[in-house]
């Protein structure tokens, strides 16, 4: 376990400097000027000097990013003076005179646009998105297994039919789409029955407490953004499903007496899950990294729209921070699923 782990998190370790590396210069070759966006057009000479030298843009590309990767590195090298401790809030490990190798947090840097801390900006909006991701997979995988053996069950039958047109339909018809018709039917036309709203946020301001929690504006993008993967888990399900059940241990433990649900949910579930909890795992993950046409949609102010406008704005260090924690999402979302291969199937042996 602790050797497969390590592998892991390295191979991790090695794909996010891929990503830095990729994200970093397909943006230094895009048209734009951090400085202007930061001191604005009407900036004198003197001021966009002293902002590129402070931002690094005075030195070549490569050095950029050796400087970057050198930011958000846990372990990296620092100078040993009191200004530069107190911004990356270090901790000295073994010193090299003049400088230090240190541990720290990752420093994410500011935003180009607001010059607010990019972890800060990150904090903000992960909340939201992960309610978000978290309610649309619950009702996708809960609805998507349940359909998924109801249809197995029923092979054939009507029940079979509908679920698998219902699922070709759910996968086929794009997020924005039935996001502004779930926008438009149930929060403004019928808003007045469902009580639902057709935009807003997790937590609104109410101009008298300040910020209140307003669950209901969670149900329509928590449902919009679950209907594609409770389609494909439906399909998933039914799949593995019918082949588990074909098995000869199967009809082994039918002719032994054990009861039909015994049958289907501790010998043919559990090992038809595995190819499920591989989909699961991979929209849970895209899920947390932010589902941008659904949230500017219903304007929920999460982290994919962060990560559009920082796009529009050509905000790197936001862009960078974005990318690189929705690469960790799936990085840490994937071994969670690798580990848990082994506790649902004893077959699979992780190293």
């Amino acid at each position: 376990m602790i050797k497969f782990l390590f592998k892991r998190l390295t191979y991790g370790f090695l794909v996010l400097i891929g990503v830095a590396i990729v994200v970093f210069f397909i943006f230094n070759v895009l048209p734009g000027d951090p400085v202007s966006m930061i001191a604005g057009q009407n900036a004198d000479a003197k001021t966009r000097e002293m902002l590129t030298k402070e931002l690094g843009l005075d030195k070549p590309r490569p050095i950029q990013l050796l400087h970057y990767l050198n930011d958000i590195s846990p372990l990296s090298i620092h100078k040993n003076q009191p200004e530069i401790q107190e911004k990356y809030n270090y901790f000295s490990v073994v010193p090299l005179g003049a400088n230090t190798i240190v541990l720290k947090k990752p420093y994410l840097r500011h935003s180009y646009a607001s010059n607010q801390l990019v972890t800060e900006i990150i904090s903000e909006s992960i909340v939201p998105t992960f309610w978000l991701g978290l309610s649309a997979m619950i009702f996708a995988s809960f609805f998507g297994i349940g359909f998924g053996i109801l249809s197995a069950l029923n092979r054939g039958s009507w029940i079979d039919k509908f679920l698998v047109t219902f699922s070709v339909m759910g996968v086929s018809t794009p997020s924005f789409i039935a996001g502004i018709l779930f926008a438009l039917l149930f929060g403004y036309y019928w808003g007045d029955y469902t009580g639902l709203n057709s935009f807003g946020s997790l937590w609104e301001n109410n101009g008298i407490d300040g910020r209140q929690l307003v669950l209901k504006n969670l149900i329509l993008p928590a449902f919009t953004l679950g209907i594609r993967p409770l389609a494909i888990i439906v399909q998933l399900t039914r799949s593995s499903m019918l082949e588990v059940l074909s098995q000869d241990y199967i009809r082994t433990a039918r002719a032994k007496g054990v009861s039909r649900v015994m049958v289907i949910l501790k010998h043919a579930l559990k090992n038809a899950l595995n190819p499920v909890l591989t989909s699961i795992s991979g929209f849970f993950a895209s899920l947390l990294a932010g589902s941008i046409i659904i949230e500017r949609i219903f304007s929920w102010n999460g982290i994919g729209d962060v990560s559009l406008i920082a796009v529009e704005q050509k905000d790197l260090p936001v862009v960078m921070g974005c990318t690189l924690l929705v690469a960790s999402l799936f990085i840490l979302v994937n071994i969670l699923v690798d580990i848990s291969y082994r506790f649902l199937d004893p077959r699979v042996k992780l190293e």
